[in-house]
């Protein structure tokens, strides 16, 4: 959000807030109802993968000490509990018959107990938990995948760890970028986030957060809201997928080279300017993206080690106090604010097709082009809603910025965001190279996979049928871009922004 950096005064719902909750009704009872079984093969152990109850603050809770790992390698967990034993079992996310996640593996008793209070370092307000390792855990015969480790407490209490076994290479495969970085910008656990901090303001935020922390709350707030709806679906459709998150590619591109697809998720704000640079050289190359919420690559930050010097570790978003970052003294172009702010303004759009401009907002998504390939199967007509489909942030196509064209807006919804009017857009271009680009234009897409189902999380009042809508067409899109580059093989868009507005 621009300004403040999403700030809300006295007596107004904060963006940190809402969308911190989005995924809090997203759980279910199913944790602690009994000692887990002895360990067995993947995809062999039917469970319930959902959480329960997560208990008090300090009832369990862990990290790890990898975002993503490849299947086979190891990683280590750190856990703290007011419990004597606990024990971790580790859920695949997928479709699985309606599933929706199957256990692959899972722990013995493990010794609990209570870790050291949160570290605070001062000159960025970083918080870190500094805890010692309870065990290592080792990835063997762990497919690709989007996991969910959770640390079930002898107490009953439960608490989620997310991880990402990932793909080494995605060629000829759809990639799902999952967006870790985001999900550590708005972790609150020790008091700060890069939003708030100490009295909850945005004054006293974090310069720079940590991956040596749990996540608030569940454990997995962010992925649970609006990233898991979408694996499912894309394990639903069959067809190929692979598996990363942006900070492997901002480390390696090579995982892009030869995908037919990549992903971007619910809610992808914060990206490097290196992922940025190694995703847009893929689309050149060919591969479709799929933009599946709003407000992407829309903050610029940077990588740097943990405090034991693990590489990537911590995330630094000066935000609207870029001009105190020292490392700017040397790299005047890498501010770490909004990407379409100066020094280096780069504007999103000449990525995404689309720009992100407000928050907060509750509007019906309208079609605007019925007959667009997207909408195959749907029976919909031009000026069709579905109401609250467009939230709680969202994106349009702003012509005087860098936009790429051909574009065709398919959607075009009628909004007021502040007092001001304006429009969300679903839109979608082609390139040179043959890539076809999407964008929905709404943060609540995937949210809207899971409405009317009892996993619907805050389901903003979406129904059945918007959820309907919304399943076939991101359908429609992974199914037409897994066969190649979209440009070659689907009608062109038709350039129609002149017309909506006015350029």
């Amino acid at each position: 959000m621009p300004g403040s950096g999403g700030g809300a005064g006295p007596g107004r719902a904060s963006r940190r807030g809402v969308l911190l909750a989005a995924g809090a009704g997203a759980l279910a009872a199913g944790c602690g109802s009994g000692p887990a079984p002895a360990p067995r093969g993947p995809g062999r152990v039917p469970a319930d993968w959902r959480l329960g109850s997560a208990g008090p603050d300090d009832a369990v809770q862990g990290y790890a000490d990898r975002v993503s790992v490849l299947p086979g390698e190891r990683f280590g967990l750190y856990v703290s509990t007011t419990a004597r034993t606990f024990r971790v079992s580790a859920f695949r996310v997928g479709w699985y018959d309606g599933a929706q996640a199957t256990r692959v593996w899972a722990s013995g008793p493990v010794a609990g107990g209570r870790q050291g209070r949160a570290r605070l370092a001062v000159a960025r307000r970083t918080v870190a938990a500094g805890w010692e390792r309870s065990l290592e855990v080792a990835a063997d015969g762990w497919p690709e995948g989007a996991y969910l480790l959770r640390l079930e407490a002898d107490t009953g209490f439960c608490r989620y760890v997310p991880l990402v076994v990932r793909s080494a290479h995605a060629a000829g495969r759809t990639l799902l970028m999952h967006a870790a970085a985001t999900w550590q910008a708005y972790n609150e656990w020790g008091g700060y986030s890069l939003y708030r901090g100490r009295d909850d303001t945005y004054e006293h935020r974090s310069l720079a957060v940590t991956f040596d922390r749990p996540y608030a709350a569940s454990g997995a707030e962010k992925f649970l809201a609006y990233e898991r709806a979408a694996v499912v679906l894309a394990e639903r459709s069959g067809i190929p997928l692979a598996y990363t998150t942006g900070l492997d590619v901002h480390r390696d591109p090579a995982v892009l080279h030869g995908a037919t697809t990549a992903v971007a998720l619910g809610h992808d704000e914060y990206w490097t300017p290196q992922q940025r640079a190694h995703v847009t050289a893929a689309r050149d190359a060919g591969t479709n993206l799929v933009f599946l919420g709003a407000n992407t690559c829309y903050r610029r930050v940077r990588l740097e080690p943990g405090a034991d010097g693990t590489a990537g570790r911590t995330v630094v978003c000066y935000k609207t106090a870029f001009h105190a970052d020292p490392y700017l003294a040397e790299h005047p172009d890498m501010a770490t604010t909004d990407f379409r702010t100066g020094p280096g303004a780069d504007p999103e759009s000449s990525l995404t097709g689309v720009m992100y401009e407000g928050f907060p907002v509750d509007a019906p998504y309208v079609v605007e082009a019925p007959d667009h390939w997207v909408f195959r199967g749907t029976g919909v007509r031009r000026g069709e809603s579905f109401d609250h489909l467009v939230g709680v942030e969202y994106d349009r196509v702003m012509p005087q910025r860098p936009t790429p064209g051909p574009l065709e807006v398919v959607a075009h919804s009628p909004l007021t965001c502040k007092g001001r009017s304006s429009h969300a857009d679903s839109a979608y271009y082609t390139t040179p190279g043959g890539a076809g680009v999407f964008a929905t234009g709404t943060m609540r897409w995937v949210e809207a996979l899971m409405a009317g189902t009892d996993l619907d999380g805050r389901d903003h009042g979406m129904d059945a049928r918007t959820g309907r809508f919304v399943t076939r067409v991101t359908e429609n899109v992974l199914t037409a871009f897994a066969e190649g580059p979209a440009g070659r093989g689907r009608p062109a868009p038709r350039d129609n922004t002149a017309r909506l507005y006015g350029t």
